[in-house]
């Protein structure tokens, strides 16, 4: 069966003290790296100064989610410490969460994932989808009562089979550790894992059956400034992506993306408002 969007659904994500509204429109997540190597945006956030103000221009141009990163998770990254990736993002998670913002931890390291939530943090952001360290990140989730963004991910760019059934079975793992840790299936929204393990085909593939992957859960799209568009775009530079990215909003919206995350938040907020009147009816 193929994914068929009712218009009226509506689910309430709690996160800790706040709450966001599933379905009734899309939801933009603003990203903010603290890191001197990400692939778009690397060394621009990460002083204290800097990424606050940054992450306030994001509040203001209509994000409902905060996504702070410590490590870069692009190909080729460097991997650091637990303890230097919690030096950045503790300092950044306080003072986001004193400007009134839901704040995600884009981790997949547990003890980086408890620091940041004993800070203030909301909501689990891991690129693993809770599959990296077996269980421990599940049991900080049951902890702290958290929602988890559980991303696909693989380390080669080869499927021995059809890639939305891998992504599906996956999932699936995500979902069995949840359950073992008491962790509700409502809490886990799904990332496709555009750019992660799957080259140009893979992610177009991806993006023209998201539909699919809503049979699964709710889902958020990260899809912005990643290499692919450029590659459409005639090897476009990271910033230079942005309505490749809408590209990419619009038609997650169309299939059932409740998330974005995203980069550029005005442009992609102002697509997504005119795309869920036209979705949402």
């Amino acid at each position: 069966m193929i994914y068929e969007r009712d218009k009226k659904e509506v689910q309430i994500l709690k996160c800790r003290d706040r709450e966001l509204e599933l379905g009734k429109r899309t939801l933009i997540m603003g990203i903010l790296n603290v890191t001197p190597d990400s692939f778009s945006d690397g060394g621009e956030h990460n002083g204290l100064e800097e990424a606050i103000k940054h992450a306030q221009k994001m509040i203001d141009e209509g994000a409902d989610i905060i996504d702070i990163g410590g490590e870069s998770t692009r190909p080729g990254h460097t991997q650091i410490s637990d303890d230097e990736e919690i030096a950045r993002v503790v300092p950044v998670i306080k003072k986001v969460v004193e400007l009134g913002a839901i704040v995600s931890i884009d981790t997949y390291k547990y003890r980086v994932a408890e620091a940041a939530f004993e800070a203030g943090a909301h909501i689990l952001n891991d690129i693993w989808g809770l599959q990296y360290d077996n269980g421990e990140m599940a049991k900080v989730v049951k902890k702290y009562n958290v929602p988890v963004i559980a991303m696909h991910n693989q380390v080669e760019k080869e499927y021995e089979k059809d890639i939305i059934l891998s992504i599906k079975e996956f999932f699936k793992k995500t979902y069995d550790i949840a359950h073992k840790n008491g962790i509700l299936r409502e809490s886990v929204i799904l990332d496709p894992g555009i750019g992660f393990g799957k080259g140009i085909d893979e992610n177009l593939e991806v993006l023209s059956r998201l539909e699919e992957l809503r049979e699964e859960g709710r889902i958020l799209l990260g899809a912005s400034r990643k290499r692919f568009i450029g590659t459409i775009l005639n090897d476009l530079p990271p910033q230079e992506r942005v309505e490749g990215t809408v590209a990419t909003t619009v038609i997650g919206i169309e299939k059932g993306v409740d998330i974005v995350r995203v980069h550029d938040v005005l442009a992609n907020k102002r697509a997504a408002m005119v795309a869920d009147r036209i979705v949402r009816k």
